[in-house]
């Protein structure tokens, strides 16, 4: 992800979310957080590249903390989200990640689905964690990035 990427991301943030980022927390992640590290999914169209994923995660000491992760609903089913999860998360065994931690919706079972195929665990609820409805949050922890695992995936 770059600048360049953030009208894109945002729309697509926008499309994917009732809680979306404010750009400005986009562009604070790629230019001044240095514990993030933001990628973007891209097709082609017409010979143009269209962002069609993103997904912000923080690194800290050992763990790859899921910030936000979205794929395009047009673009979903395809894979796209998983092999973007997959090369993030090789990303961040290289430098370093042992584990992952997120929290997801608990009425977003596609999701879910997906965190578990890569062997996330859901490990507690916080309760009314989401503000525009009072949706709970599913806390899902990956105790082992497995790379052999991730690289299948990719």
């Amino acid at each position: 992800m770059e600048i360049t990427d953030l009208e894109e991301v945002s729309a697509l943030d926008r499309l994917s979310f009732s809680l979306p980022w404010p750009e400005s927390s986009f562009k604070f992640e790629i230019e001044s957080n240095p514990v993030s590290r933001c990628w973007v999914a891209e097709v082609v169209r017409d010979g143009v590249p269209i962002i069609v994923g993103m997904i912000v995660i923080w690194l800290i000491v050992d763990e790859a903390h899921i910030a936000t992760f979205a794929v395009h609903p047009e673009y979903r089913r395809m894979k796209i989200g998983q092999r973007l999860l997959a090369f993030t998360l090789i990303d961040a065994y290289h430098s370093g990640a042992v584990h992952s931690f997120l929290e997801v919706r608990s009425g977003n079972q596609a999701a879910r689905n997906l965190y578990t195929l890569f062997g996330y665990n859901e490990i507690g609820i916080r309760r009314h964690y989401y503000q525009d409805n009072g949706e709970d949050a599913i806390m899902m922890n990956l105790e082992q990035i497995d790379l052999a695992k991730l690289e299948s995936l990719q």
